[in-house]
């Protein structure tokens, strides 16, 4: 399956694969996303039924906060 992961185009060996599996494929551990599909914002809560499918577009954007 091919996909666009920010802005970079992946191949990936799987073609069923949630945002959870997707985070842990390329071992995305920060405690703090916000994950879009193709635009939409993917809740927390979705992370397990959310679908990656051939040709999406998945942005995974780390929040940092500081002082």
């Amino acid at each position: 399956m091919k996909i666009v992961l920010n802005n970079n185009p992946e191949t990936i060996e799987r073609e069923n694969m949630t945002i959870t599996d997707l985070l842990k494929w390329k071992k995305f551990t920060f405690k703090m996303l916000v994950i879009k599909i193709n635009g939409k914002l993917v809740k927390k809560n979705d992370y397990d039924n959310a679908r990656v499918q051939e040709g999406d577009d998945v942005v995974v954007l780390h929040l940092i906060s500081g002082g």
